[in-house]
């Protein structure tokens, strides 16, 4: 989970992918329009990927 969104992390064998799905994701996500990427995992269970992305400039958080 740690590492979730790091560039080029992946689970998968050498080969059958790149591991920049999630990182390209949060970028857009949280460093582009200041919103929140999360994710919520249970072993066995399953996987929730949460995103909020502010309406307007606004509704944004200050960083």
């Amino acid at each position: 989970m740690p590492k979730l969104f790091d560039p080029f992390f992946t689970t998968k064998q050498v080969g059958k992918g790149t591991g920049v799905g999630l990182s390209i994701s949060y970028q857009m996500i949280v460093e582009k329009h200041d919103g929140n990427l999360r994710c919520h995992s249970t072993l066995g269970e399953g996987t929730e990927f949460v995103v909020e992305i502010p309406i307007n400039q606004l509704a944004a958080p200050n960083k």
